[in-house]
């Protein structure tokens, strides 16, 4: 999982980059031939998306790094952790839910951040603990009735 995420996140930083060294400069030059660059939109917004490009390319950057420094041997044995797929019985019946970082997090497909409400509560539980998780529709418990860490897989 941490390695997919790296790799999507140095995928995206060298399309920006390229982006930011190759194709902007080429619209900002373009945009300069056009003439007077006070009233020029075409230049304005080339170095609008050129500010918006380096912010994105600085927000990867700084994740990547702290993803790498991610130390997985430090997620418990036999309790609910990163990378955990959580089977959960509750009001509304059985979820399945795998615990991942924020950037894969898609409810629908059942992966669910460790920031998130759920997630938290999730977290360093075991089989039969019971979890309360407050949502927007109110509180909600669901009983843990099996658990998968990345050790058993």
């Amino acid at each position: 999982m941490k390695e997919r995420v790296l790799k999507r996140f140095t995928d995206e930083i060298a399309a920006l980059e390229r982006e930011l060294h190759v194709e902007l400069p080429k619209e900002i030059q373009r945009a300069r031939e056009l003439g007077d660059l006070r009233e020029n939109a075409e230049y304005k917004s080339a170095k609008e998306r050129q500010d918006i490009v380096n912010a994105r390319i600085a927000m990867l950057k700084r994740r990547v790094s702290e993803i790498a420094l991610m130390n997985l041997d430090r997620i418990p044995r036999g309790k609910a952790g990163f990378g955990s797929t959580v089977h959960l019985t509750g009001p509304g019946g059985d979820v399945v839910y795998t615990l991942v970082m924020p950037e894969e997090a898609d409810a629908e497909k059942g992966l669910i951040s460790t920031a998130s409400p759920i997630g938290r509560a999730i977290l360093n539980k075991e089989v039969g603990d019971e979890i309360e998780v407050t949502t927007p529709g109110g509180t909600r418990s669901f009983e843990i009735t099996k658990l998968i860490t990345i050790y058993d897989e």
